[in-house]
């Protein structure tokens, strides 16, 4: 299989979709149901809050393992054995006896969960190059943004009627679900004369040929830097709304989805530029835009401004976020075929670890004040941007002279 057709190309980012869906869900559904398990356990706050860094930790790492694996082996059979194993880890949540063995196996989970991740991006890279790239990965991300808006939902839905551990059987059925999606909608897209020496000092050469081009990285930190103010959103909001303007739960989660579909009609605004205007254009005005609009976010929080000017400077923001994603992965993996996964990996992990550094600080001044969440916007937004220029006008005074 070389192309979709345009018939089944919905279909089939669907199909994947629900692959990258699967960090969400093991991520954000079982969010509601962390004070019955602390009471199950009978343990505390710092103990329940381990359960989700380890689950986050596994999203990480594993990604750094899975895309070189999916390089090496192909990437149907490392993703069919992947989830198998997170059906298994998701039972064996619902069923570990102690707090400990839930911590470790909830590691285990996110890092089989990454497959999902981090194999699904390799294969459009496999499948599609240029502006087709760029419109099927807007696609892609417009239907993978579902998933963090109902995953909460959908775990809220199970704990109405049932306990906790319901929530990861209901993982666990989703892992079988997705093994058979493997076995009978996922054709090998990888071939054996295109994969790379199974050893491990070629998967550390290539990570060092990645880091070393310095195209690459200005598009890979570049969406890295600005996507860690994201988990500062995720983190700081939920006390910013709630707290200081004092909205209702159910108000909150309103403003909170907004977001979510800003980042959708962001990527949608790509899937029809793409072809008409340059992607290297569209990056840097998505730059730009998350900018000014972090500048907003800024002076309406160091002024605390209202309510409905945060959220309209919030919803800039995520709107921005969505124009870049589909853009970024498109310019990263142009010339990175031969190694898509290990590329794919790290465009992935950059996020999670540079969001591991910004999600605390957020909350430095305690949680009634929105000021370190602004400036950390702020920040990452200017980071981004000099990030961008500066490898991306060394890369190319390089390309000019070698010319």
């Amino acid at each position: 299989m070389k192309v979709t057709t345009k018939q089944n190309t919905f279909g089939f980012a669907l199909l994947l979709a629900s692959f990258s869906a699967l960090g969400p869900f093991t991520v954000d559904m079982y969010l509601s149901s962390l004070p019955e398990i602390m009471s199950y356990f009978q343990t505390n706050t710092s103990m329940i809050q381990t359960t989700l860094t380890a689950s986050l930790l596994g999203l990480g790492i594993g990604q750094l393992v899975m895309g070189p694996l999916s390089d090496i082996y192909g990437r149907r059979y490392p993703l069919l054995i992947s989830m198998i194993l997170y059906f298994i880890s998701s039972i064996a949540c619902a069923f570990a006896p102690n707090i400990e063995l839930f911590i470790g196996i909830r590691f285990v989970q996110g890092f089989v969960a990454s497959a999902g991740l981090v194999i699904s991006r390799a294969i459009v890279r496999d499948l599609y190059n240029g502006s087709e790239l760029t419109k099927f990965i807007s696609l892609l991300t417009m239907i993978s943004n579902v998933a963090p808006l109902i995953s909460p939902l959908a775990g809220s839905g199970v704990i109405a009627y049932t306990s906790w551990n319901h929530i990861f059987i209901v993982l666990g059925l989703l892992g079988i679900v997705l093994t058979l999606l493997t076995l009978w909608g996922i054709t090998e897209t990888l071939p054996a004369s295109k994969r790379v020496a199974g050893h491990f000092g070629q998967v550390i050469g290539n990570y060092k040929e990645l880091f070393r081009d310095r195209s690459f990285m200005s598009y890979a930190l570049g969406n890295g830097i600005l996507f860690a103010g994201v988990f500062a959103y995720v983190s700081a909001t939920p006390f910013i709304y709630q707290n200081i303007y004092g909205v209702s739960p159910m108000v909150f989660s309103i403003l909170f989805a907004l977001n979510g579909v800003a980042i959708m009609l962001g990527s949608q605004l790509v899937k029809y530029l793409a072809g008409h205007m340059a992607e290297r254009r569209i990056f840097a005005i998505g730059l730009m835009s998350a900018f000014v609009a972090s500048a907003v976010i800024l002076v309406m929080t160091l002024s605390y401004g209202s309510l409905i000017g945060l959220v309209i400077a919030l919803f800039w923001f995520g709107f921005s976020i969505g124009l870049i994603g589909p853009v970024s992965f498109s310019l990263a993996m142009e010339s990175q075929g031969h190694i898509a996964g290990s590329a794919s990996a790290v465009l992935g992990v950059l996020p999670f670890l540079l969001g591991s550094f910004t999600s605390p600080l957020v909350g430095l001044a305690g949680e009634y004040s929105a000021q370190p969440f602004g400036i950390v916007i702020f920040i990452v937004s200017l980071l981004s941007l000099i990030c961008y220029k500066g490898l991306n006008s060394v890369s190319t005074s390089k390309v000019i002279n070698n010319q």
